[in-house]
């Protein structure tokens, strides 16, 4: 009787770290102007369109859509990105009033996006403090770190915690905007790791002492 007992209590926090891993890793929501939601796993988002998987095959194909026919983004860190007609197709906009644009407009805003993206994965490393606050009062109580942990993961990066290698690259609202949202999803990234070993801690501890 004891031995299960001590079984049934060893399951529960695996079930709960289970539970709450898949919340960290859960996917994301695409919401179409059409009104359908699309499960998925966003790979990229440019200055006209999105790239994601379809989270129940992520080893199937790569889907774009262009931006201009999503109207909503839930992340799995509870933050969401909306899309308005006149952001989702600049370019598209620019060309209605002027048909002349040339071409290389639309491939230099890209670029822009798409660099500010990369620049964000190697430079940006501004969720430090957050994170480790997260890990540090996790450790104590991954209940009690849940609280910096939403607080930190939904805040957009400071303009002085950006770390671009270039600030006068940040003038350039292409590049600001790849920079900041990709800089955003590491930030909560790494918060919502730290606190997940927070958690994965404290279960390890009380399985150890249900044992001893």
């Amino acid at each position: 009787m004891k031995t299960n007992l001590s079984m049934k209590k060893a399951t529960v926090p695996f079930f709960i770290f289970f539970l709450l891993l898949q919340l960290v890793q859960a996917q994301d929501i695409i919401t179409k102007r059409t009104g359908e939601k699309v499960e998925a796993k966003v790979l990229e988002i440019s200055t006209l369109e999105v790239k994601y998987k379809l989270f129940t095959n992520l080893e199937g194909p790569t889907y774009v859509v262009p931006k201009s026919e999503i109207m909503l983004i839930q992340y799995p860190d509870n933050t969401s990105e909306t899309f308005e007609l006149n952001e989702a197709a600049p370019v598209v906009a620019l060309a209605s009033a002027d048909a002349e644009a040339p071409a290389a407009s639309k491939a230099t805003a890209l670029q822009l996006y798409n660099q500010g993206q990369t620049d964000a994965i190697t430079y940006y490393d501004g969720y430090k403090s957050a994170g480790t606050a997260v890990l540090i009062t996790s450790l104590l109580s991954p209940v009690l770190g849940l609280a910096p942990a939403i607080g930190t993961s939904v805040t957009t990066p400071k303009q002085q915690n950006l770390d671009a290698p270039d600030s006068s690259l940040l003038q350039q609202p292409d590049y600001a905007s790849g920079y900041r949202k990709k800089a955003r999803k590491i930030k909560a990234g790494k918060v919502w790791t730290n606190w997940a070993i927070g958690l994965g801690t404290n279960v390890v501890l009380i399985l150890l002492l249900n044992n001893s």
